[in-house]
Order: C-alpha cells, then sequence, then structure tokens
C-alpha cells in the first residue's frame, strides 16, 4: 500500500509518502515541503499548494491520502489557512478518486509515540525509528507529514479491510 501524508500549512505543507507490504514493513518513499511565499495574495497561495500536491500525487500515485484533522486555534488566520490547505489536499484526492482519512494530531502522536501528547521531537525520533532512517525528514512539516501516512497505515488500514471485507461479502450474499 502507498499513502500520502499532507500536514497542511499555508507556509509550508508537509508531505510525505510511504510504501509498505504490510504494516510491519512501512519505507519511505519521499518526504518534503510544498512552499509558499506570504508575499503572494492568498488565493495566489492557495493555487501554489494546489500545484505542488498535485505533483506529488502525479509523482507518487499513492491509494489513500492520510489528511490532518485541522482543529480550533488560537489564531484564526492560522487555523483558517491551514483548513484551506487541507481542503485542497481532499480535493485533490477527489479529482483523482483516492480515498482521503483525517487524522487528529493527538490520533498520530499516539500511534506513532504511544502518547498523543507526544512533542514534534519524540514523534520525528519515531519515525527515524520505524522507518529506520538516519536522521528526521526536514524540515518537521515533512517528519509530520511522515507519521501522517504511518498513522494511516496503522490505523486506517484495519478498517478500511474490515469495510471492504463486509462489502465483498454483502456482494457475495447479496445481504447488507
Amino acid at each position: 500500500m502507498r499513502v500520502l501524508g499532507v500536514d497542511p500549512g499555508l507556509t509550508r505543507c508537509g508531505v510525505g509518502v510511504i510504501d509498505a507490504a504490510s504494516v510491519r514493513s512501512p519505507q519511505l518513499v519521499a518526504a518534503g515541503v510544498v512552499r509558499t511565499s506570504p508575499g503572494l495574495d492568498h488565493a495566489h497561495r492557495l493555487l501554489a499548494i494546489e500545484e505542488g500536491l498535485e505533483a506529488w500525487v502525479q509523482a507518487n500515485r499513492p491509494e489513500v491520502i492520510a489528511v490532518e484533522r485541522v482543529f480550533a486555534q488560537h489564531n484564526v488566520m492560522t487555523v483558517t489557512g491551514t483548513a484551506q490547505a487541507a481542503g485542497i489536499a481532499m480535493l485533490i484526492a477527489a479529482r483523482h478518486a483516492i480515498p482521503v482519512a483525517l487524522h487528529t494530531p493527538t490520533e498520530v502522536k499516539a500511534a506513532i509515540t504511544g502518547s498523543g501528547r507526544a512533542d514534534k521531537a519524540q514523534v520525528a525520533a519515531m519515525v527515524v525509528r520505524i522507518l529506520k532512517l538516519d536522521e528526521a525528514p526536514r524540515p518537521a512539516d515533512a517528519a509530520d507529514a511522515v507519521a501522517l501516512a504511518l498513522c494511516q497505515l496503522w490505523r486506517g488500514g484495519s478498517v478500511n479491510r474490515y469495510a471492504a471485507a463486509v462489502q465483498e461479502h454483502a456482494a457475495r450474499t447479496g445481504r447488507r
């Protein structure tokens, strides 16, 4: 399974791609960020995020896209830009008929470190350990995106496989 994780942001939108033949053997494919200049007007920053994420999807052909679920913050402008970047990631997924999974930051931290209160350094350290890397993807937004992809692999995959099995059984038996 190939999973693309997106840590949405208006200035730096983290992106990470992992492959896994099983949940026990994930491999890092790529990690990075889509950057926009604060000097651009808002609409052109969103366009740059769309173009950048579209290029990542085209180049990596993920089977699922995991996006960080935006939560309320004190700074309304920050949460608005983050939510818009998340929406763009979901739009691109829909355009390509790729399933989307949303995960909260706490859910990702708990999946990766065992604690929903872990800090960025702990998450990055576990990404290094899990994927057997020499160092964490940089910047931190890229490491967070990889953590999102790992969370989807571990938490989303079993739910999706269960739903697929139920759907297959219903199709074979004619029951819902």
